[in-house]
């Protein structure tokens, strides 16, 4: 019994000098951290930023035109992201007409569903308008949460802003399947009305980005009866990037003079034209929106009758900036370091030109090819085949750009294989196609198909 207690005195004695020992160590480990620290060469490796896309536009973000009569604004909310912008806000002037055009998706999420049944509503005329998105979060799949997010975010943001609930159009993308945290988005509208401005466009397009790898802005001004009519237009999308309106976020704001009828009668006959001829990956997302808006603060005469002049002019200059931003979002395609234009031409119909070209477009097989700089034109003609339009073998045409490849059922007698591999590396590539068989045509674009993406979506979510 008494060795028990000697050695029970002992390993007290032991513990407690254990005990005083610890927070030196403790000490002398983040000391030798700091010494460490102080004393590493000026070239210890530095994280890296973000990779931008190699085919993002040379310039960068361009100079857009001021639109009167709309306001931008952008804070850190925290919504799923730290250290950088995510909500956006722009209001419109009273009198603003806005159209929009939204996913087909079965599953679209809770801000898609309130934009769609607040579009066409009458306006009051004294009232403005806002738009108001968040990046980091889709609230989509989130059953009632979702629309009582929306409800929430809606009534403080016309309470903030001064406009009726029911012109408050709000977008959310990022990650589906998890509530959205609203309350964080609500608590920096003060931050967000306070920091409006006519030129914070830029800091908009940040803020709605999610994987994207750079802002994506385009604009124009026109001159309707001698007088200016300026656009301007920012986009997000880099992934889940599909043709069934809108594939994406994108927001393009006028001070054109345009009813609410005839500017949506516009946007959609424009959209078929640009956003769904575009393709990432042949996913739809819940939440592609699009919306148009027109302050009417421009000098320039109202645009009332579709078949005018000064309506065309309009249109032609809304179709480029509709484009332009199209085309940035394939250059943005998840690991994209190709940007490929398919032409689809003598198909029996349009429909079938569409078909044919969307086979394409969205072949894993012929993807790869491109990213692999692998001219395997076979690859195409299984596409064509298995596109559901109407095909003859002996009378299909193929080309790379210029190049005569494949006619007749059979290769080309002048085409080579070294050619066509010299023509496989270039940052841009037409395919061409041509059925023989009849008027239709159809253009799409679209993106190689690399590891990068798989990559970025393999832990996405996590």
């Amino acid at each position: 019994m008494a060795k028990d207690k000697k050695n029970k005195k002992k390993d007290k004695k032991a513990d407690k000098k254990k005990a005083k020992l610890k927070p030196l160590k403790q000490q002398i480990k983040r000391l030798e951290r700091e010494l460490a620290a102080a004393t590493a060469p000026a070239t210890a490796p530095q994280p890296e930023g973000p990779v931008i896309s190699p085919l993002a536009p040379a310039g960068g973000f361009p100079a857009l035109p001021v639109i009167d009569g709309v306001r931008f604004a952008a804070v850190q909310a925290g919504v799923r992201y730290k250290g950088r912008v995510d909500v956006m806000l722009a209001t419109l002037a009273p009198g603003s007409t806005v159209a929009g055009a939204f996913t087909r998706s079965a599953t679209r999420a809770a801000p898609v569903l309130d934009c769609e049944a607040k579009i066409g509503l009458k306006p009051d005329p004294k009232a403005g308008a806002a738009i108001l998105v968040n990046a980091g979060n889709a609230n989509a799949f989130t059953g009632d949460h979702g629309a009582k997010a929306v409800q929430a975010i809606c009534a403080a943001t016309a309470k903030a802003a001064g406009v009726p609930e029911a012109r408050v159009f709000t977008s959310s993308t990022g990650v589906i399947g998890e509530p959205l945290p609203h309350d964080r988005i609500t608590a920096v509208l003060d931050d967000l009305t306070a920091a409006q401005d006519a030129g914070a466009i830029y800091q908009a397009a940040r803020a709605i980005m999610t994987t994207d790898t750079f802002a994506k802005g385009a604009g124009t001004v026109v001159e309707i009866e001698g007088k200016p009519v300026r656009i301007a237009g920012i986009a997000k999308g880099s992934g889940m990037i599909a043709p069934d309106m809108a594939t994406m976020l994108v927001y393009i704001f006028t001070d054109a003079k345009i009813a609410q009828a005839p500017l949506q009668r516009m946007l959609s006959r424009l959209t078929d034209e640009t956003f769904n001829c575009i393709t990432v990956d042949g996913d739809t997302s819940t939440s592609d929106t699009l919306l148009l808006a027109a302050t009417g603060r421009a000098d320039a005469p109202a645009i009332d009758d579709l078949r005018s002049k000064a309506a065309k002019t309009f249109q032609d200059a809304l179709h480029g900036v509709m484009l332009d931003l199209a085309h940035q979002v394939v250059r943005d395609g998840e690991g994209a370091t190709k940007f490929v234009q398919v032409d689809v031409t003598g198909a029996a119909s349009p429909a079938d030109a569409r078909k044919v070209a969307m086979a394409i477009a969205n072949s894993p097989l012929v993807k790869t090819a491109v990213a692999g700089e692998d001219p395997n034109w076979g690859r195409i003609v299984m596409a064509v085949g298995k596109s559901g339009a109407k095909a003859d073998r002996d009378l299909l045409t193929i080309r790379l750009g210029d190049m005569l490849v494949a006619e007749k059922g059979w290769v080309a007698e002048t085409y080579a294989e070294e050619a066509g591999a010299a023509y496989m590396r270039r940052d841009e590539l037409t395919i061409g196609v041509d059925l023989g068989l009849g008027e239709g045509e159809s253009t799409v674009w679209t993106c190689d198909l690399t590891n990068r993406y798989i990559e970025i979506n393999a832990d996405y979510r996590s």
